[in-house]
């Protein structure tokens, strides 16, 4: 006689959930305060389910994101079925429906996609962080939205850890594209709203690492703009996400750094030296968790590149040029766009010291960078140092600048 295949729709929405094993789904069972074995998952994978009491049901179909019937299970007669939960929404804030924003979806009923989803998803927000270095952003950022927009729509056809896996691989797009928007097209605006949804993409991962992350990018906006008493806010919260993880050295720095910038913009220079003195101090002393694989635009070496625009900023012209000159010898090959920082960070240093034909040179090794990979917070750094150099226009190394820099292809680029 064929033996029963038991209720292979519990097997299977297990499986698709990320739970490969029996174990694996007990453990997560556990974590939500339940005390359910193998044995327990035994029975219900068997071929007649008992029918799970009302606190099981409303674990296992907020872990599996199915209800009870879909799960494989008959409801006895006078007993009710624990559906999910569709309103659920991870808070981030109740400027949420204020702001009219596109939210991340919360669990629906679905039909639901296998577990080898969120590895695939996962896949093409590495690519689009790998390409984030050398493709020209107007060209990536509709990619990063539109993916981000599938990660939408796949977290309401999965649940368990399958949906965690895309929840965070759905912040991380939207980090990106966030970043994008303001680094390289700045629009303030739109990557304040696109941060918001990598938040709530976090949340939804519960990944405080990545919060951290997203809080600290939102800081640039109001830094910028010079309110830094928004800035400020802004970094305690993510300071006190990356307390709640296993926060990296480099992570922790790159806090420092972060919020130094906002006080360089906001004229505290003393303030911002001490924090980057801080973080020099937690590079040196290191720790003992990795850093996630996102954080790949912070190093030792970008550390120090806030250092010396922040020791520009304070007066201190020497000390810049040497820091800077370090870094730019420090620097990666695939490190374009900062060069192109640095390089216009060293034109402003050697336009402070009245040498107007080396800031002229710098500049136009800038605008050389910008040429092969735009970045529009280099264009600003070169446009900075031309008005500085308003005094020398009439020198012939001040014209030259002004060829290249109102060239056809860099104009286009600053005007797209």
């Amino acid at each position: 006689m064929p033996r029963s295949a038991g209720n292979t729709r519990l097997r299977a929405a297990r499986v698709a959930a990320g739970y490969n094993s029996q174990q694996a789904l007990a453990d997560a069972l556990t974590k939500l305060g339940l005390s359910v074995g193998t044995r327990q998952l035994r029975r219900w994978e068997s071929t007649n389910p008992p029918w799970p009491h009302p606190d099981c049901q409303r674990a296992l179909t907020r872990l599996l994101g199915q209800d009870m019937q879909a799960l494989g299970f008959t409801p006895p007669d006078g007993r009710d079925e624990a559906r999910p939960d569709p309103s659920r929404r991870v808070v981030v804030g109740g400027a949420i429906a204020a702001l009219g924003l596109a939210t991340v979806p919360a669990q629906a009923q679905a039909a639901m996609q296998p577990a080898t989803v969120a590895a695939d998803f996962a896949a093409v927000t590495r690519s689009h962080r790998r390409m984030y270095w050398s493709v020209a952003p107007a060209e990536l950022h509709p990619s990063v939205l539109a993916h981000a927009r599938l990660g939408c729509a796949l977290l309401a056809e999965t649940a368990g850890d399958t949906r965690r896996a895309v929840a965070v691989a759905l912040a991380e797009s939207y980090l990106l594209a966030g970043r994008v928007e303001f680094f390289d097209l700045r629009a303030p605006d739109s990557a304040d709203s696109t941060l918001l949804r990598a938040l709530q993409a976090a949340g939804e991962a519960d990944d405080p690492l990545l919060g951290a992350a997203v809080l600290a990018h939102t800081a640039f906006i109001p830094g910028w703009a010079g309110e830094r008493e928004k800035a400020v806010e802004r970094m305690i919260a993510a300071r006190t996400y990356a307390r709640r993880g296993p926060a990296s050295a480099e992570l922790l720095a790159w806090l420092d750094a972060v919020e130094a910038e906002c006080e360089t913009l906001c004229g505290n220079t003393r303030t911002a030296l001490h924090l980057i003195g801080h973080g020099e101090d937690v590079l040196t002393a290191g720790s003992e968790h990795a850093s996630p694989d996102w954080l790949d635009w912070f190093s030792a070496a970008r550390l120090a590149a806030f250092k010396g625009n922040t020791q520009l900023k304070a007066g201190h012209v020497p000390q810049a040029r040497e820091t800077l000159t370090r870094v730019l010898e420090d620097l990666p090959p695939e490190s374009d766009k900062q060069r192109t920082v640095i390089l216009g960070d060293l034109a402003a240093v050697e336009a402070a010291a009245g040498r107007p034909e080396e800031a002229c040179r710098y500049a136009g090794l800038a605008l050389d960078q910008l040429g092969i990979t735009w970045y529009a917070t280099g264009m600003d750094r070169i446009r900075e140092v031309r008005r500085t150099l308003a005094p020398h226009q009439h020198e012939q190394c001040v014209r030259d600048l002004d060829d290249k820099l109102y060239g056809w292809t860099t104009t286009v680029s600053a005007l797209r």
